[in-house]
């Protein structure tokens, strides 16, 4: 059998070059992230679950990654709309579902349109979607889709638990912007 590997290039394989321990750190790692795991939390009490008053609006942490929880992949949160109002204007590169607990109201979304010349380029429509939902619907929100929340009803609350798939940012995916924020954030 004859050698098909060039000799110039198989000492080129076996050079000296720096060394690491890359590979021997990533068992220790994940040795300690087992470890760590065991004693992560499999049930989530409604008293563990923080309230936040964020950007887009009044939210209570279901699931996220800064809650020592056993989910990895997820976060969920629950979605308080006063009455007549809105959330804030956001979008991230993942996708996002929600359904409705309580109340009706609409989604606007302005769809992403996205070409890779010589680097990404994003633009979104200037004209939004309408998607009108109520009590016990499910909505879908595409990847890195403009969007915002409204409650219809000026005289009750509204409630939405929205799903979002952290998983993608460890791949460099963390793109996630606050476009306007809700009223009163």
């Amino acid at each position: 059998m004859s050698n098909i590997v060039d000799q110039l290039e198989k000492a080129r394989a076996h050079a000296q070059t720096q060394e690491a321990d890359f590979y021997a750190k990533a068992l220790e790692i994940s040795q300690q992230f087992r470890t760590d795991y065991a004693g992560r939390m499999n049930v989530v009490k409604a008293s563990q679950m923080p309230f936040e008053r964020s950007p887009d609006g009044l939210i209570k942490h279901i699931i996220h990654e800064g809650m020592n929880t056993k989910e990895c992949c997820l976060d969920i949160y629950m979605q308080f709309l006063p009455g007549g109002k809105a959330s804030g204007k956001h979008r991230h590169l993942t996708e996002e579902i929600f359904f409705v607990v309580e109340g009706s109201g609409y989604d606007l979304h302005w769809d992403v349109r996205f070409d890779c010349k010589d680097e990404m380029e994003f633009s979104w429509d200037q004209e939004p979607k309408r998607f009108e939902w109520s009590q016990g619907d499910f909505v879908y929100v595409p990847p890195y889709c403009a969007h915002q929340h409204f409650n219809a009803d000026s005289a009750n609350e509204a409630r939405i638990v929205v799903v979002n798939s952290r998983i993608v940012k460890p791949m460099g995916f963390d793109w996630f912007e606050q476009i306007e924020r809700a009223e009163g954030f």
